[in-house]
């Protein structure tokens, strides 16, 4: 038998957390202070899950340069991720966010394109800005119900799409263009991009019946974005659901490009409609073939201006520069 002063050291242990609480000093504790054994053992349990909780956020604190090649400030103002003061507990929210465990994970998964993406040759684009930016239009994803994806769905959903851009409001025409391509297995998503992130739109499949088609609003104008929607669809239908390529990178696949190029171009305004726009120059010509045609008069001239004929100086005021408020970025639910 302990003697009282051995077990007087224990308990002078216990709390000061140097010893555990074991079954047989739970028993004993519940005869002195009248709680069950089982409320020490799970105090116990708690405590030492508490232990490894704190030394998993100081070795995670170790690893606090990787948030600096995050766009850590604008996330958390967006609130993509919490603020925290802790350095650990800030990588630590930051990993859940990308849901994965580790940056070694991170850096696995994210360390090279993950997505078919339209981006400008006039700037850089940061891994980690990008990174965060695909992420985010995954969760988004998340939200839009979809059913599984036919590619002969999808083209005829186009059909439907293209007069939507007609109208000029974001908030009519975007849950009607993420309903028709979800129902075609496509989700369509519109997320801002952070600093550093130069892209337009990304193309990424979530699974074989899922495709992801993200918007970045970073440019406002309706011929831009909608030019950037088909040419993302043509990514989708033309060139298969393996596909890693990168438009703006090192190793950019430039033929898929100009196709994906060629698909919204023909998509938007077929060539033998398109032969007919040569030669407008007024405003009421713009409109009465933009009426023909069923899409926005800002989208004729978009494409006049690309052909080169008309300078990219004349008939801007007829393109529509898009508002976005905050509740049309997030996807649409139904």
């Amino acid at each position: 038998m302990a003697r009282p002063k051995a077990r007087a050291e224990h308990v002078n242990q216990m709390l000061k957390g140097r010893a555990p609480i074991t079954a047989d000093s739970a028993e004993r504790l519940e005869r002195v202070l009248g709680h069950d054994a089982g409320f020490w053992l799970r105090l116990e349990a708690n405590y030492q899950q508490d232990l490894v909780r704190l030394q998993q956020l100081d070795q995670l604190a170790s690893h606090k340069d990787w948030l600096k090649e995050l766009p850590l400030r604008w996330m958390q103002g967006k609130g993509w991720v919490d603020t925290c003061s802790h350095a650990g507990q800030q990588v630590s929210a930051c990993l859940k966010f990308f849901a994965v465990a580790s940056i070694d994970a991170w850096r696995q998964r994210y360390g090279q394109p993950l997505a078919v993406y339209r981006t400008s040759k006039s700037y850089a684009t940061q891994q980690g800005a990008l990174a965060s930016w695909l992420r985010r239009a995954e969760t988004q994803a998340a939200s839009i119900a979809c059913r599984p994806y036919e590619a002969k769905a999808f083209r005829a959903a186009l059909q439907e799409i293209r007069p939507l851009s007609c109208e000029a409001d974001p908030t009519v025409f975007v849950p009607q263009l993420q309903a028709l391509a979800g129902a075609a297995g496509v989700a369509v998503v519109f997320v801002p991009a952070p600093p550093g992130c130069r892209v337009s739109g990304a193309t990424q499949w979530l699974s074989p019946d899922r495709a992801l088609i993200a918007l970045s609003l970073r440019h406002k104008s309706n011929d831009h974005l909608w030019f950037t929607l088909f040419h993302e669809a043509g990514h989708i239908l033309k060139h298969g659901k393996k596909a890693a390529f990168v438009d703006g990178l090192d190793g950019v696949d430039e033929a898929h490009e100009a196709e994906a190029d060629r698909f919204a171009v023909d998509q938007l305004i077929p060539p033998a409609a398109a032969l007919k726009l040569k030669g407008l120059r007024t405003e009421q010509e713009v409109k009465a073939a933009a009426i023909a045609l069923g899409i926005a008069p800002g989208l004729v001239v978009g494409r006049l201006q690309h052909e080169g004929w008309l300078p990219h100086t004349h008939l801007n005021g007829m393109k529509v520069s898009y508002r976005w408020p905050e509740d049309v970025r997030k996807s649409h639910q139904r």
